[in-house]
């Protein structure tokens, strides 16, 4: 019965592992944190415009995100073939 037990409670924790991977908190964080270092790091090396150019990055990390469960599925096509 433990044996059953602790695969339920590795199945749980694997799925809250998963949804933290997914979940827009996660996203919205990285990017923030992305954003900060970025200007900080701009502002550090004399940048005119650090938080304009801050946003560079940022976008590029949300932008990948987006668009790689869209590459996922065509990956995953190609395969099951």
């Amino acid at each position: 019965m433990k044996e059953i037990e602790d695969i339920l409670e590795r199945n749980k924790r694997v799925e809250r592992e998963k949804a933290w991977e997914i979940c827009m908190t996660r996203r919205v964080v990285i990017a923030s944190i992305t954003y900060v270092c970025a200007s900080v790091w701009l502002i550090k090396i004399g940048n005119e415009e650090p938080f304009l150019n801050a946003l560079v990055p940022m976008g590029g990390y949300i932008l990948s995100t987006w668009s790689l469960p869209f590459i996922k599925e065509i990956w995953i096509k190609k395969y099951d073939r």
